[in-house]
């Protein structure tokens, strides 16, 4: 997993709530057992039209819109629990997703892969659309250590909750074995002192 600490990026507005994964990426692509290539069947059927050609009218499209950073309507990830969702994401090349709600287990493929979520208020939420979509320009700051989104150039901001044990494997780059082995002293210690419960 790539370490994650803060990010400064664009912003792709995905101003649609209740996103489930079958839209994500269609369940005729789950054949693929690697994780990489599977980008650019994100959103299959929201860019292309039928005859293969890009839909003009979604936002991935729109090259107004680019950025590391997808923000999207609550609820967003909802469905099956297929975790080729998450890799087309990351393959596409965001790295944070910002809404006011993930679903459950979408949420845990998300950070078991390397992909921040970002949990923000409806109303916080509302002023990232609402700014985004009139300056696709605008910047947006994901600093991880200090847990905060910050609108560049602008004293607003939001703080958000990440459990610690995921901030401390983003921060530094583990899954869950590389955290496992980050304690292996530890693990030692502990034995050496409780070799009498063997």
């Amino acid at each position: 997993m790539k370490k994650f600490k803060k990010l400064i990026s664009y912003v792709i507005p995905l101003r649609i709530e209740d996103v489930d994964t079958d839209q994500i990426i269609p369940a005729r692509f789950l054949k693929e057992v690697k994780r990489d290539g599977l980008g650019k069947n994100l959103f299959k059927d929201w860019r292309y039209n039928n005859d293969g050609s890009l839909n003009k009218n979604f936002i991935l499209n729109n090259p107004n819109f680019s950025g590391n950073i997808l923000l999207t309507g609550r609820n967003f990830g909802c469905g099956s629990s297929r975790e080729h969702a998450v890799w087309s994401i990351i393959d596409y090349g965001f790295r944070v997703i910002i809404s006011s709600f993930f679903a459950d287990i979408f949420k845990e493929n998300a950070l078991n892969n390397g992909l921040l979520l970002v949990e923000v208020s409806d109303n916080f939420l509302k002023k990232l659309f609402s700014i985004i979509e009139n300056k696709p320009k605008k910047k947006i700051k994901v600093d991880l250590l200090n847990q905060k989104v910050i609108i560049e150039n602008t004293e607003e901001f939001e703080e958000f909750y990440i459990h610690p044990y995921r901030k401390k494997c983003f921060l530094n780059g583990y899954d869950d074995i590389d955290f496992l082995v980050s304690l292996k002293k530890e693990i030692e210690i502990f034995e050496k002192k409780n070799i009498h419960l063997k």
